[in-house]
């Protein structure tokens, strides 16, 4: 097998054990809430915990790698993510819970990113689409097996025994890596902006931690929203600080590329929606439409499976279409697919559910194989470590927004109706409000030229014929850099 297959299947364990993780822990979430004595609108805390300490220790984990080494960083999160793994099964109170989700994020910080990396160094951009798609595609069979597995357990025994599948899981990945990453690191390496990483990661956790705990759990609103304020204004010193050093944590400047800009901005919009369905869609079947949680994902399995076909035809597709027609039309689509599961009730047929997750996961899937393919399109070698840490904070803290926009929605929705638990009929202006958010990903996508990122994708585009102005087209575009020097060579 060559580096473009190899390497992102050995990367996809780690992303695997990651997303098995999130999907097991997104079926159980009333049962666990049960069993800690908390409201499950509560456990939003876990989930959010864990994608803040992904977004303040993403940034440092391209100059860890850079500095120690691809391979070392990478097998050393996989034991972090374990350890954490084991504290969430000891847990026994909500803040024990989410002081292990955050040790795991400490983890998935370093391991997902570094993994990513080392695809992009080992790749040439001609093949990135195939090598992104041999990435996802293990890595999907995750959320596939996580819903019926973890709901199984959690139906049939203790929730606590999910958290030891990812074990197994990384003790592989750790052996794989051993066996077929080399230890890359980049000769020059700048200092770590420690001030930059504390501006930033402070900013991020009280950005997060504030919207987070707005409501009636944990924390008072007044801290909440002092919380939410002060780390607004960290978040802004650190742009001030940022524009005045040479290696900032977090290189905002790569956002001049129009393609990167577009990635970011549009795919944190689209995340922002589609990060709310792992936490709301088992709260309606669970708790609004009375399902335990093995029905529950068994049905909700069924979004990882279209996630899982669209892999095989989406490179096709973007070779036939261009990136930004694939991107505006079908964020439109995955936003109306999201949108109807405010429709579902509970004497809806469990098949039609079923379908229509079948597809949204689909549109999803083929978005997030745009927004993710088409950020590295104008880049070079030597951003790609930077450009990793940015696209990757920017995805955690839309993730996590998703889910406390979604729970807001839910509270906001059970107020204005008057009642103090959550219904089933709360559900319904909660997906509709996260879907119009990610609709809105478009106005960030139609800002794109039509040929936008068509190195990567293989696409045929419109060149106009000498002498006559027509129009003539022309085969798939080849690399043109595939020989400079830093650059990947096919």
């Amino acid at each position: 097998m060559r580096p473009s297959q190899i390497v992102p299947l050995v990367v996809a364990t780690a992303l695997f054990m990651e997303n098995t993780d999130s999907t097991v822990i997104a079926t159980a979430l009333p049962v666990i809430a049960k069993s800690l004595g908390e409201d499950p609108i509560a456990l939003k805390l876990a989930l959010t915990s864990y994608l803040v300490s992904l977004a303040i220790f993403i940034p440092v984990s391209g100059w860890a790698a850079d500095r120690y080494g691809a391979r070392t960083v990478f097998r050393a999160a996989l034991c972090v993510f374990m350890a954490g793994s084991l504290a969430c099964a000891g847990s026994s109170s909500l803040a024990g819970f989410v002081a292990a989700r955050f040790l795991q994020g400490m983890g998935g910080a370093m391991m997902v990113p570094v993994g990513r990396l080392v695809i992009l160094r080992s790749v040439p951009k001609n093949e990135l689409v195939g090598a992104l798609a041999y990435l996802t595609i293990p890595a999907l069979i995750g959320p596939v097996l996580g819903p019926p597995v973890g709901g199984f357990i959690t139906t049939y025994f203790d929730w606590r025994w999910i958290f030891f599948i990812n074990i197994p899981i990384g003790l592989a990945g750790i052996a794989l890596a051993t066996i077929f990453f080399e230890n890359v690191r980049e000769p020059e390496r700048p200092p770590l902006d420690v001030l930059g990483f504390l501006l930033s990661g402070a900013g991020l956790a009280l950005l997060m931690l504030g919207l987070a705990s707005t409501g009636r759990h944990l924390l008072p609103d007044w801290l909440s929203w002092g919380s939410v304020a002060l780390g607004a204004v960290l978040l802004v010193v650190y742009f001030r600080h940022s524009r005045g050093v040479a290696n900032p944590v977090i290189r905002l400047d790569l956002l001049k590329h129009g393609t990167f800009r577009a990635s970011v901005t549009g795919g944190s919009l689209f995340r922002i929606g589609t990060g709310a369905i792992p936490f709301l869609l088992p709260l309606m079947l669970q708790i609004g439409f009375g399902l335990d949680p093995l029905r529950s994902g068994l049905i909700t399995f069924a979004s990882a499976v279209g996630a899982l076909l669209i892999k095989i035809i989406g490179p096709r597709i973007l070779r036939l279409y261009g990136f930004r027609r694939v991107m505006l039309t079908n964020a439109l689509i995955a936003s109306a697919f999201l949108a109807l599961n405010g429709l579902f009730t509970a004497g809806t047929p469990h098949w039609l559910i079923v379908c229509a997750l079948l597809l949204g996961g689909c549109c999803r899937s083929l978005q997030f194989t745009c927004v993710n393919a088409i950020a590295y399109a104008d880049l070079d070698s030597r951003e790609m470590s930077a450009a990793t840490s940015l696209a990757s904070v920017a995805q955690q803290i839309s993730l996590s927004l998703g889910v406390t926009i979604g729970a807001l929605a839910l509270e906001t929705s059970a107020r204005v109706q008057g009642h103090t638990n959550i219904t089933a009929s709360d559900f319904t202006p909660a997906f509709f409000t996260v879907a119009l958010i990610s609709a809105a990903a478009i106005f960030s996508f139609a800002r794109l030229a039509p040929d936008a990122g068509a190195e990567v994708s293989g696409q045929k585009v419109l060149a106009t014929k000498p002498g006559d102005g027509s129009p003539q087209t022309l085969g798939p575009i080849t690399p043109l850099h595939a020989s400079e020097p830093g650059r990947p060579s096919a």
